[in-house]
């Protein structure tokens, strides 16, 4: 096969002259270093040995001579340049009794020294001649060993981590992307449910690996880039490690977050070795996760300066993907996940660096019960255990919510000593997930329990009432850990995609049923509506500001900007008038108060059932749908 043009032959002249060039600089570079350590030493030896040697009293030798004779030395030791050696100290009663001292001395000058001292009694010595060879050794050869190799792991390490400077000796300037094999990435496709598309873009991508050539006949090339958007827990991760599981070639696992630093320059240098072990072991793919901690867009108007060091990463990335060899001998994937795609950088989402973009949503009935499937492969199930049932009443959940509440009914029915999971178990773990842990042990008093019955009992009755409620599965009036002092739970009968706005309408009733029920039957109310006014008030404006669904005010978005995936409210449009904002607030006031009207009258011409079905809550403390029915036959009137 013939060698792509953008790769030179290992023999090209210009590549031997590059790299002559590179080892005449390395070695200019080891000889200043060498000539470096030399002057080091010799500074070292002057300006520290030195003075450290002669800390001890230096005194003449005239000096030394007399105090011979005044019988002032302790001990001397005779070398051939110094006399060294101890004298008392003069000092009465001083601590310490004799004081160090140096004579400088020539050998054989004084051939009257040696009597003189036996003459005093002084105890002497004479110093062993110092070999020089092992002087040198121990003065400049050592320390220059040491030093080289310290100058060695030095270059070795700034080699090696792409940093180079301090950051490259000690590391920080390396990639700490992990390589993941396929025998250890835990995962397959047949892990992965209700991703169906997305797995069909990966599995198409896999097979741009293995067998490049099948595409490349066409004149196709392989796209640079794949990018996984959708909500958090939809198993964007999942997939990326199901691909590492299936397409057998180096997998190369990172986070956005670990290019960051307080470095200025780490975050590039990261990536440069991240890309540089890449295109060493291709073909090859390379995720990042997280994308958006880096890959922000460079046009925000908090940004400050031009070499902030988010921008450096992620100009380093922009140029590593775009110098990425795509040829169909070697290529190279970069696959990325985020559920922030509307803060990513044009640039970096453009065509030719991230080609495709596969939307990994929440799952649908099939995927949930796919994904059910996957999750009780380990877990015991009841052998009348329905996991299509299962997935009815859990719509809107994601993967990692399907998991975690499979996870909790295993952990319900081994708390009751059970057999097997049942369905039950399943429905319980599914309360404890969405509205916490019943707290039995919290005891109301009579009138907040009739408050709390009388409330659940209204938004049931109302759900049960509107054209469009969603079925009643249960109501209860045990406290919750999550602060709900009761709850009632609708069980939709479908997957809904699209809603009008009486169908809307009608989930606003639902949401103040409750307070409606303590007006009509106590003729006050209390803060436990607080929960449901937020969200029919929040509903309410995201229908006059993002659905256009006023007549006032019409088919104009006046929300600002919003996440595309993570929950959250919607930001204020800073460039609504004050009259616009005024009209807004009256149109939201308008829904909820029609509604709330609506669902008092409702309630009002259905006395009798309340009545039933709150009385009935107060001795059961937890009821079924089938529980509201009853209560309504004979006395069901049109909303």
């Amino acid at each position: 096969m013939n060698r792509p043009s953008n790769i030179p032959p290992k023999n090209d002249p210009k590549n031997e002259k590059d790299r002559q060039d590179q080892s005449q600089r390395q070695m200019r570079s080891a000889i200043s270093y060498v000539l470096a350590g030399l002057v080091v030493l010799w500074l070292f030896q002057t300006f520290i040995l030195t003075p450290l040697a002669l800390r001890s009293t230096e005194i003449p030798y005239s000096e030394f001579r007399q105090k011979i004779a005044d019988n002032q030395i302790v001990k001397v030791m005779i070398g051939e340049s110094y006399v060294t050696g101890e004298l008392k100290n003069s000092t009465p009663n001083a601590t310490p009794a004799t004081i160090p001292f140096r004579a400088p001395f020539i050998s054989g000058s004084d051939p009257d020294l040696v009597p003189d001292l036996q003459k005093a009694g002084v105890e002497y010595s004479f110093e062993r001649p110092a070999n020089p060879i092992g002087g040198l050794l121990l003065a400049y050869v050592l320390p220059l060993l040491l030093f080289g190799g310290f100058w060695y792991f030095a270059m070795r390490r700034m080699r090696n981590s792409a940093g180079g400077g301090l950051g490259g000796i000690f590391g920080v300037g390396r990639s700490r992307a992990t390589e993941v094999k396929a025998e250890d990435a835990g995962a397959t496709f047949k892990d992965v449910g209700g991703a169906d598309e997305a797995i069909g873009e990966l599995q198409e991508i896999i097979q741009f690996l293995k067998t490049p050539e099948k595409f490349a006949r066409l004149g196709g090339h392989i796209p640079k880039g794949v990018m996984l958007v959708g909500p958090p827990g939809t198993g964007k991760t999942l997939l990326a490690r199901a691909t590492a599981g299936e397409a057998g070639v180096p997998f190369f696992e990172t986070s956005g977050a670990e290019f960051v630093e307080m470095f200025v320059g780490v975050g590039a240098a990261r990536v440069r070795d991240l890309f540089e072990k890449a295109r060493q072991a291709a073909p090859a793919v390379i995720f990042i996760d997280e994308i958006d901690a880096i890959g922000q867009s460079r046009g925000g108007a908090m940004r400050i300066g031009n070499n902030e060091e988010r921008e450096q990463t992620l100009n380093q990335l922009l140029a590593e993907i775009d110098g990425f060899n795509t040829n169909v001998e070697r290529p190279v994937i970069i696959m990325a996940a985020t559920n922030r795609p509307e803060v990513l950088d044009q640039a970096l989402m453009r065509p030719g660096r991230f080609d495709r973009q596969v939307t990994v949503g929440n799952p649908d009935l099939k995927g949930r019960i796919q994904i059910l499937r996957i999750h009780s492969r380990a877990i015991k199930l009841a052998p009348d255990f329905d996991l299509e049932q299962a997935a009815r009443i859990t719509p809107g959940f994601s993967g990692a919510d399907l998991e975690n509440v499979m996870n909790e009914a295993a952990l319900l029915a081994a708390r009751r000593n059970a057999e097997a999971v049942t369905l039950n178990d399943f429905q319980a773990a599914l309360e404890r997930v969405v509205a916490g842990l019943e707290q039995k042990n919290r005891v109301l008093n009579v009138v907040e329990r009739r408050t709390v019955a009388y409330h659940e009992a209204g938004h049931a009755l109302v759900a049960e009432l509107v054209p469009y409620g969603d079925p009643v599965s249960k109501i209860s009036i045990v406290p919750r850990s999550r602060g709900a002092l009761g709850y009632t739970m609708q069980m939709p009968t479908e997957d809904r995609y699209l809603l009008t706005l009486e169908e809307l309408l009608d989930r606003i009733a639902i949401m103040l049923g409750g307070r409606a029920a303590e007006k009509i039957i106590f003729n006050r109310i209390s803060t436990g509506a607080s929960d449901d006014i937020m969200r029919a008030t929040e509903l309410a404006r995201r229908m006059v500001t993002e659905y256009g669904m006023s007549e006032k005010l019409g088919s104009v978005r006046y929300a600002g900007q919003q996440m595309q995936y993570l929950r959250g409210g919607v930001g204020e449009n800073s460039e609504l008038s004050p009259e616009t904002r005024e009209a807004i607030d009256s149109e939201v006031q308008r829904i909820i108060t029609e509604q709330y009207e609506r669902a008092q009258a409702l309630l009002q011409a259905h006395r009798t059932p309340i009545e039933r079905l709150a009385e009935q809550l107060l001795i059961e403390e937890t009821v079924d749908g089938a529980a509201v029915k009853q209560a309504l036959e004979g006395d069901r009137v049109v909303a």
